[in-house]
């Protein structure tokens, strides 16, 4: 099945659908893995790999259309956006209103719904949307959350940190099954793990502000001061790349790799000591995982993160190394040493993984027999 069969045919291929706001190579590469389902996404990421969408249902389709497609399709099982996730909150009522239209009209059972919930950041903490347009929008928001929250019927949290906020932000959400399955993944299985032998630091992901690249470049020369044999390779692409090839311009430990292939990706995490994603929370977004922790992990790294992400406690807890987004560039140089000092084996990091993938086993508790 490709997306240009789904689309033209008005409807999804499968009765299990997944709502997706935006789609990227880490979804496609898990649909693979998950449960066979149809797609019905409203936009592409930049890091859209086509060659990884053969084989699935995907329908690119904004709400109206996303609700027209779910409607004329026998649905019988979906997966919404999570409630905290506000940008989605229309589409997601929409769709839902659809599916339950559809099925009431055919006169066959409800639907079943379901959700994947990690956000950690209250879309109401201020500044948010002040003024009078702005309180509009909140109260808008509040009853749309509600009603998504109270449409669905199982709920996986990924983090601690998620269940904490929708304990106390969702009430709505609190008559559906729900357990706390950590996003974690297991070990990759794309190569040899066991080569970490050179103080290497890697950061994957995009540059911008928001994933800290420019923190890490600030603590990079006290590293280097304190392990002259450090290396530190920066792959992605984002606003700031020229920034980040004229910091390190005159550093030759340095090498940036922008927009590699994945199977590229791959070979520089089965090759790092450390993996970096020093998070910072802006206006309007708190990260949530962060792919590069959970890749960084699966393939042996030991991780520095920030308090960001919702997995900072479990990685404070299982040796790796946790900070605060606005710390010192010391502060931060001084984590990374500890970390390429103490050399964890790529064995104690897999040791600390669950035996199923975090994600999987939540589809597969969600999406379990009624």
């Amino acid at each position: 099945m490709t997306t240009a069969s789904a689309a033209g045919a008005g409807r999804t291929a499968l009765p299990r659908v997944r709502l997706y706001e935006t789609l990227r190579t880490a979804h496609l590469e898990r649909a693979h893995e998950l449960a066979p389902a149809s797609i019905v996404y409203r936009r592409r990421r930049y890091d859209f790999d086509t060659a990884l969408a053969r084989g699935l249902d995907l329908v690119e389709a904004g709400p109206a259309r996303a609700a027209w497609v779910l409607a004329r399709s026998d649905v019988r099982e979906v997966e919404v956006n999570e409630p905290l996730m506000v940008s989605s909150l229309r589409r997601s009522a929409l769709a839902l209103a659809a599916v339950d239209l559809s099925r009431r009209v055919r006169r066959r059972p409800r639907a079943l719904v379901v959700t994947y919930a990690i956000a950690n950041d209250d879309p109401f903490r201020p500044p948010a949307r002040p003024g009078p347009a702005g309180r509009a929008r909140r109260w808008l928001d509040a009853r749309l959350i509600a009603r998504v929250a109270g449409r669905v019927d199982r709920v996986v949290f990924g983090t601690p940190a998620a269940q904490e906020l929708y304990g106390a932000r969702v009430p709505a959400l609190r008559h559906a099954d729900q357990v706390l399955l950590p996003a974690l993944p297991t070990a990759c299985t794309c190569g040899p793990l066991d080569g970490k032998d050179v103080d290497e630091v890697l950061f994957v992901g995009a540059f911008e502000e928001r994933k800290g690249v420019r923190e890490l470049l600030a603590a990079w020369p006290a590293v280097v001061a304190a392990r002259p044999g450090a290396r530190l390779t920066l792959v992605g692409k984002g606003p700031l790349l020229d920034e980040v090839r004229a910091a390190v311009a005159d550093r030759p430990e340095v090498t940036v790799v922008v927009d590699p292939p994945r199977a590229e990706v791959h070979a520089h995490q089965r090759r790092a000591a450390v993996a970096v994603l020093l998070s910072q929370r802006t206006r309007t977004w708190r990260e949530q995982v962060g792919l590069p922790v959970v890749e960084g992990l699966a393939h042996g790294c030991a991780v520095l993160a920030t308090t960001e992400t919702g997995l900072a406690a479990w990685l404070a807890d299982h040796g790796h190394g946790v900070v605060a987004p606005d710390a010192p560039p010391a502060e931060v140089a001084a984590a990374l040493v500890d970390l390429l000092a103490s050399r964890r084996p790529v064995a104690s990091v897999l040791a600390d993984l669950p035996e199923v993938d975090g994600r999987l086993a939540a589809d597969a508790w969600l999406l379990r027999a009624r």
